[in-house]
């Protein structure tokens, strides 16, 4: 079960714009818990050698992260809306 880092000053800010910091609370636990969760809707994005994938937050939001080597650690690098 990998951990998160702690969340950026950009990251929990854009949470607060959007209203859904405690649906990404949420969904960070369920992330440490069952990573292959499917209702997180993990992907790996193009293209795959940067290593850079994404989980839902909700239908609208999409977290971004990268999984660091160890695969110990997961530091969620922002959020964005899908299918904008």
């Amino acid at each position: 079960m990998p951990e998160v880092a702690p969340l950026s000053n950009i990251v929990l800010k854009k949470a607060q714009k959007y209203q859904i910091k405690r649906k990404l609370l949420k969904t960070l636990q369920l992330l440490k818990e069952n990573p292959k969760h499917p209702s997180l809707h993990v992907e790996l994005l193009e293209p795959k050698k940067y290593a850079i994938w994404s989980f839902r937050i909700d239908r609208k939001f999409r977290a971004l992260f990268i999984m660091h080597k160890d695969k110990q650690i997961v530091e969620i690098l922002a959020i964005t809306v899908h299918y904008h």
